[in-house]
Parts: structure tokens; sequence; C-alpha cells
């Protein structure tokens, strides 16, 4: 007989007999009737034992996470429980079968106190719990959604190779080494990019895939080595376009998902203001507290911090956290300005408002400074206001990491979703580490002014992310079509055309041959899952995720290799 699901019974089969398979999720032995919860994927339903039947002895048996099969009549329950979807009904059980057994788990899955470590060690078993398995649906879910929307719109899901060429593509590579060309490697990708790219000029015109990409970077609560992007690219498009099926997607995910309508088109702001509202850009807008630049208050000022700021070209900013004076003691704050020296700020300035000022700086706070608060920055009794001084990326930084740290500390953050556009973003970005100019996003973004490159601080791209939430969800740009531009590019990057052979040449060429113009776009499958299911762990949205430390505590990956692994791939290791 085929299994049919828990939660598929209802008062609609009083009467029937039904066969169920399952686990044993919780027995209640009240000295005569025996009650076993069976659980599924589907979910839990009450199985019932009377004394007198021939099943009580097996019944008896019974432990947690037995797998059995239940055959029995429907009827309807006398005690009603709400929590259940299946709590009208019971089944009299009539046949049961007990088809494996179980030892004594790690962790009680009814009751999870373990530690991570131990959860993900047992993997398998937490993934019987149905807070997990209902994050792994949604993440179906939305796979399905997407397929749906994109192959209605002419889309063609095609695969692209895992064993590619290396790429300086931001992160550092995993590479494999070749066996049968000895001293060689692939690289697992960073992403389809390059693929992607070449199916445009293969005359493609509209490519989706659901791609695992793979980054030896290291990991944090949103990040893992190994991930997966609903990836798509197109032809003879503008941003506009891209942008718009876009919306069409995410608008039919939340459909199909949540049930949620989401209202398009949505809001857009440009990379520049991003940064100077929020200090970051991927603003979380579920909440005010907006980040407002100071720095002329105080230019008459005696404060010689402040004055000498200025001076170097810094500035002053300040969030206002409206009602909240009163929440916050000093030591409160102190902590607070421990917090922000984590981002580079050196010190955390307050003043709170109560018809007149307190607070750090105070004595610094003439008349006239005093009116600009007041009337600039809207403020109310018990009103209280943060300030950072300094480099204006650092100052910014550290303000919009505080911004956040405040809403979650008072629970302002709305239950709601917000997703907007960032756009016009840097061409170029200056890396410490490498002591020059490198690609914001990757060097095959088109520029949204050519004659602009050189002015690399100040050069824009064709390029926007999807941000919810706080979250980057996702983001693309349009792409270089023309040699020539492209050969412009890598000269403002600094790579020379032997380099840019020898890294993309088989992309070079491809385009010499009639590129279209194109564009497009990636979405993080698993930020996305972990949006719609309200967790901030990215391991509760993968079956078998890593650790921070990229190990696998289940498989125990990775593993060392045998002697003759590493002779057949002429490798050794250095000790």
């Amino acid at each position: 007989m085929m299994k049919i699901s828990n939660t598929s019974i209802s008062v609609k089969d009083i009467g029937k007999t039904v066969a169920l398979y399952g686990w044993v999720n919780k027995k209640r032995d009240l000295g005569g009737l025996i009650f076993i919860d069976l659980r599924d994927r589907s979910g839990i339903i009450q199985l019932t034992i009377n004394p007198d039947s021939k099943v009580y002895e097996v019944a008896s048996t019974l432990k947690n996470e037995y797998v059995i099969k239940a055959t029995g009549e429907v009827k309807e329950r006398q005690n009603i429980n709400k929590n259940l979807k299946t709590g009208e009904i019971e089944v009299i059980v009539t046949e049961l079968e007990i088809l494996n057994k179980a030892n004594d788990l790690p962790f009680d899955l009814n009751n999870v106190t373990a530690l991570e470590d131990t959860r993900l060690k047992y993997r398998y078993l937490d993934l019987r719990r149905s807070e997990l398995q209902d994050k792994i649906i949604i993440k179906h879910k939305i796979m399905n959604s997407t397929r749906e929307y994109l192959n209605s719109l002419d889309f063609l899901e095609i695969e692209t190779p895992i064993l590619c060429k290396s790429t300086p593509e931001g992160a550092r590579d995993y590479l494999v080494p070749s066996r049968v060309n000895p001293g060689y490697f692939y690289a697992l990708p960073q992403s389809p990019q390059i693929f992607k790219q070449l199916l445009m000029i293969s005359g493609f015109e509209r490519y989706y895939q659901i791609a695992r990409c793979f980054r030896d970077e290291d990991l944090r609560a949103d990040r893992q080595p190994e991930f997966t992007q609903i990836d798509l690219e197109m032809s003879f498009i503008d941003e506009e376009d891209i942008m718009s099926i876009t919306e069409g997607l995410l608008a039919k995910i939340f459909k199909d998902v949540k049930n949620i309508e989401l209202k398009l088109p949505f809001e857009r702001m440009t990379y520049e203001k991003a940064i100077n509202l929020y200090g970051s850009d991927k603003p979380d807008l579920r909440f005010d507290m907006v980040i407002n630049d100071i720095t002329s208050y105080f230019k008459n000022c005696d404060f010689k911090v402040f004055s000498d700021v200025i001076n170097g070209g810094g500035v002053i900013n300040a969030i206002v956290v409206k009602n909240s004076a009163d929440k916050y003691s000093r030591k409160d704050i102190d902590k607070l300005t421990e917090f922000v020296k984590i981002y580079g700020a050196s010190a955390l300035a307050f003043l709170k408002y109560d018809n007149e000022f307190t607070g750090s700086i105070v004595k610094f706070i003439d008349d006239d400074i005093a009116g600009n608060f007041i009337s600039n920055l809207n403020l109310n009794n018990n009103d209280l206001i943060f300030i950072i001084a300094g480099d204006k990326k650092i100052v910014k930084t550290s303000l919009g990491a505080l911004r956040i740290k405040i809403a979650k500390d008072l629970n302002l953050v709305k239950d709601e979703y917000k997703l907007l556009w960032i756009t016009d973003f840097p061409m170029f970005e200056y890396s410490e580490e490498e002591g020059r100019y490198i690609a914001c996003h990757h060097p095959f973004t088109m520029p949204q002014n050519v004659s602009e490159l050189d002015d690399k601080e100040h050069a824009l791209a064709k390029a926007y992310d999807i941000v919810i939430n706080g979250y980057e969800a996702g983001g693309g740009s349009i792409r270089i079509h023309d040699m020539d531009v492209q050969d412009k590019v890598f000269k403002s990057l600094g790579l020379s055309k032997e380099d840019a052979l020898e890294k993309f040449g088989f992309l070079l060429k491809a385009l010499s041959f009639g590129a279209p113009p194109h564009g497009g776009l990636a979405l993080g499958l698993e930020r996305l899952t972990m949006i719609l299911s309200g967790t901030e762990n990215i391991r509760d949205v993968i079956a078998f995720p890593k650790t921070a430390s990229a190990a696998d505590l289940m498989t125990e990956a990775p593993s060392e290799a045998t002697l003759k692994q590493l002779e057949e791939l002429h490798i050794k290791i250095s000790q």
C-alpha cells in the first residue's frame, strides 16, 4: 500500500481504514490506553491502542524514533488538540508493525538543548525536526516558483561547468588537482559569471540556472563555502528590463511561499544615498533612525577633537534614538562605545535632550549648536543623540552598525518586508591590502560613462543590488560587450594585455566575434530562504552545512588523502 501523509487525513475520513507510516515522536502509556504521536514529513497524528487490542503488547515496546506501520480506523477525537492539523481525529490501531528500531538518540528531538556542533554531527537526526524541515521545504518552494516564472518568460535552464579555470573574482578559489595533467589545477566556480556571458555570445538570449558556487573565504552566519545562486542572464536588455523581471520573480516567490503581495515597483536608492543615510549599501528600512551630517554645526566650535576632525577633512555625524534617553545608562553607553570601536571609531559622544541638553559634550553645545540640533533633527524630550567624528568611511560604517544594534536592542524592527534596489555603484574601490583600485563588482561590469574611467574615485558602474530587510539578497550588472571598453577597464585596473589574455583569454576572444549587449543578476538562494523562513543562521536552510571552520562534522570532511591518492595527483604535503 502506498504511503499517505499524516496530515492528509481529516474529519472527512472518519470511519475509513488507513495505513500510516512514520516515526514514533512520543509515546504516552496511561496504564491502559497507549497514545502514540506518529510523525512524518507532513506532521503528527495521534494513534490510539486500546488495552484489549491484539497489538497492545507490541505497542508497549515502542520507543521514540522507532519506525512503524500502523493500520486502523479514523475516529473523531474526544479531546481536540488545536495545536495539531490533525487534532480533531485519531486512528484506533488494529494492526501494528515495527519496521525498524532506534537506539537512544544523542539529544531529544522534542526539546533540543544540545550544542550546535552536536546537532551538526548528527545532522540527519536534527533534520527530522519540523523547524528545520519547514525551512528546507521553503527553499524547495522558492526553487519551484523560480523555475515556473522564468520558464514562462522563455528562459532556458542551462548547466555550466563545475571544474573551471581559476580566475580572479574576489575570493579565494577552491583548487582541484588534475591527475591526467600533472601540476595543473581546476578551480571550483565562484559563480557562473564568465560562462553565462559566453552563453549570451552563443545566442541563447535568456539563461537561468540554480547554480552551485564555491568560495574559500572566512565564514559567518550568512555565508558558507558552498552556496546556491538563482543565476540569470539576458541579451538585448538594459537595467530596467532586469529590474522588472527580478521584481516579478520576487513577487511570485513571496506570493507562492508566504502568500504576501509585494508592492511593485520596488523603492530605489543610490549607493551614495544609502551610505550617507544608513552607513551601508544594504540598509534595513524596517525602522527609521537615519544618519545626520552635523559637521557644519561645529565649524566654529571650541572642542578641539571636533575642530581637528573638520580641519583634517573628516566629518561629524549623528543618529537620534527617539524617546529613549531614559533607556540608556552611562554604563550602557560605555558598552556601545566599545561596540563602535570594532568598526574603527575612536569614541562615541552622546547628548540627551529634555528641555535642555546633558551628556558627554554638553559643555561645547552653545545656543547656535543647540538650535541646530533641535530644529534640524526634530528633537523632542527624552531623545538621545549619538555622535561620531572622524574619517567619513569609518563614521558612516560605525553609525550604520550602531543603528542596527540599537534597533534590535529596543525592538524597533517592524515585522514586515522592505525591498529596494541600490543603484549607481562605484566602478572601482580602493583595496588597502593590494594598495590599488580594484573592480567593485567584477572587471566585466559596464561603466556608466567610459570617459570617466580615469577618475577611479568617482566613476560609476551600471550595477545594482536587491536588498531585503538589510540583507544583500542579490546583485548584478550590465556587462561589457565591446572589446575597446573592456580593454579600457582592464587598463584602469592596471591589468596588462598579457595578464588579461592569460586570465580571461577565452572570454576576450569570444567578445571579438560579435557579442550582444547583455546583463544579468544572481539572487542568493540561501539568503532568500533565510529571509522568508525567519532565521539569521544560513546553516538552518542547508540540508548538510559546514561549520565556521568549513568542516562537515557528520562526514568528518575535510579528511586526509592517502599516500596513493597524493602520488596519483603528483602532490607532496610539506610538513
